[in-house]
């Protein structure tokens, strides 16, 4: 209830529906679109480099 603006942000229900909910570890990733949409969240125990993560922030990157 009093966490931080971008916390409430990224574990709302109603800014991030698909991916809500309280961070469970710290190195969660999120990937954000240029829109301020939340595109998808990563768990911690995610590769920064993983193929997935990183294909889709290039996708999210090509985007204008």
């Amino acid at each position: 209830k009093n966490g931080a603006p971008l916390y409430q942000f990224l574990t709302s229900k109603d800014t991030n529906p698909k991916h809500a909910g309280d961070v469970k570890w710290n190195f969660e990733k999120f990937i954000i679109g240029r829109d301020g949409a939340i595109v998808a969240r990563f768990a911690a125990d995610a590769e920064p480099d993983a193929e997935d993560l990183v294909g889709l922030l290039r996708k999210e990157l090509d985007k204008k």
